[in-house]
């Protein structure tokens, strides 16, 4: 069974994460690519070899508007590019800036570096978020694992902040870096497709961070409420080790390491931190790694469903939406006759056991349900993988299906089809027929 190894010793980031993720070797294509597709102006991504500690690896740094270098040199950070050595650049934007902080926080957590990060375009509430990713050409797979992680990091600062996640607005998390950060980690992680994600304990780090309401200890608080059930130490640097965003990816990704796992390591990959911090390399290790045991095409999961004759329709759409946003792997609305002959219909929800206890409260306190059957069922599911191919339109994401190791399907993405059909003014059954001619070797 691949899987993916997180090896935390000096915390996580969401810049480290892409960097570690393009170490292991996702293209830089695979990943400007689909960024692209979000339609976000003002930034680029600055990609280059660089070492900590003489360990040489992937430096992954996303520069908006605003920022240059002499503007936001400060303590702590790390700006050498010595371009003969080791090092390629991405400027996937024409812009002239070459740093951003390592500080991926939203609101509540507005840290103070030199920069001003507090224009309206990054106080985006969760809805918008979830715009902006369903509106891009991004294979549905990436879109819902991109928002399970900003569903993550929402509902962490709303408990926080004592507010519903509809009040939530994003300023870091929402601003252009970080929306690169968390829809680039989903981008990496489903090029790789693995079957499973463990992570050792994570650092956390030490001292304070300076956030919009004052000097917080660090872990912040939405760092401390999104790793919760994960094991951590602190202290092992004196600096926030591990961010919001950091702490989300892993949340919405991986399982501690179960005792004894035992695997080989295929590749690791190094993903170099904006710190240079001489008693600890700042460095995350993603290791790409098989266990030996057969990935099994089964797994546990479960059915949520209600039956409803009492509420508005208009309203579907809405629980439909916020139900994916927190980890809905489907939903369908089903009409049914209910007693004394009226009409109604069943809500279905397919989800995980960890998305259950949000599933819940979204149908109890957004629908008019008053009841819930919650089925445990084995989910079989073809292994699955996405490939890039050359057409007229430009570049169009497939995705391959497999069975027992033999490939049975292969389509084109529905949303990339959408995407050429409007902009070419064809039908999309023309665009789907032409590129399934294009795939009709592969099986």
């Amino acid at each position: 069974m691949k899987i993916l190894y997180y090896e935390c010793f000096s915390g996580i980031s969401g810049d480290m994460n892409l960097g570690a993720m393009l170490d292991l070797g996702v293209s830089r294509e695979t990943l400007t690519d689909g960024l692209a597709s979000l339609k976000l102006e003002g930034w680029k991504i600055d990609i280059v070899k660089d070492q900590r500690h003489g360990i040489f690896g992937t430096k992954v740094t996303v520069i908006t508007d605003g920022e240059n270098s002499q503007e936001n040199s400060h303590a702590g950070h790390d700006h050498s590019h010595d371009d003969d050595n080791h090092n390629y650049h991405d400027h996937y934007h024409d812009h002239d800036h070459d740093h951003k902080h390592d500080f991926d926080h939203k609101h509540g957590h507005d840290h103070k570096v030199g920069h001003d990060h507090s224009t309206a375009h990054n106080r985006r509430n969760l809805s918008d978020i979830e715009h902006i990713v369903n509106s891009s050409t991004l294979g549905q797979d990436v879109k819902d694992l991109a928002l399970k992680i900003f569903g993550v990091i929402a509902e962490a600062e709303a408990a926080v902040h004592n507010v519903t996640v509809n009040e939530i607005h994003f300023h870091e998390v929402g601003a252009v870096d970080s929306i690169i950060d968390i829809v680039g980690a989903a981008i990496c992680f489903r090029a790789l497709n693995v079957a499973k994600v463990y992570v050792s304990d994570l650092e956390l780090g030490g001292g304070m961070v300076r956030c919009e309401h004052g000097l917080l200890p660090v872990p912040a608080p939405a760092t401390a409420r999104i790793i919760k059930g994960f094991p951590v130490h602190r202290g092992g640097v004196g600096f926030e080790a591990t961010t919001p965003t950091g702490a989300a990816i892993i949340a919405a990704l991986a399982e501690p390491a179960p005792a004894g796992l035992r695997y080989t390591i295929e590749k690791a990959g190094y993903g170099i931190g904006q710190k240079d911090n001489p008693s600890l390399p700042n460095i995350l290790r993603v290791s790409l790694a098989d266990t030996g045991e057969k990935s099994i095409s089964g797994h546990q999961s479960l059915i949520a469903e209600c039956n409803i004759d009492d509420m508005n329709p208009e309203l579907s759409e809405y629980i439909s939406a916020k139900l994916f946003a927190s980890g809905a792997k489907d939903v369908w609305f089903t009409p049914v006759i209910m007693k004394k002959g009226r009409p109604a219909f069943t809500i279905s929800i397919i989800c995980e056991e960890e998305s259950i206890s949000d599933i819940r409260e979204i149908l109890f306190t957004e629908s008019s349900t008053i009841g819930l059957r919650i089925i445990p069922f084995i989910k079989e599911t073809l292994q699955r993988e996405f490939e890039e191919i050359e057409t007229r339109f430009g570049k169009v994401i497939i995705k391959k299906s497999f069975f027992n190791g033999r490939l049975v399907s292969v389509k084109p993405e529905a949303d990339s089809c959408a995407a050429i059909a409007a902009e070419t003014g064809l039908p999309m059954k023309q665009v789907i027929q032409e590129i399934m001619t294009l795939t009709g070797n592969m099986k």
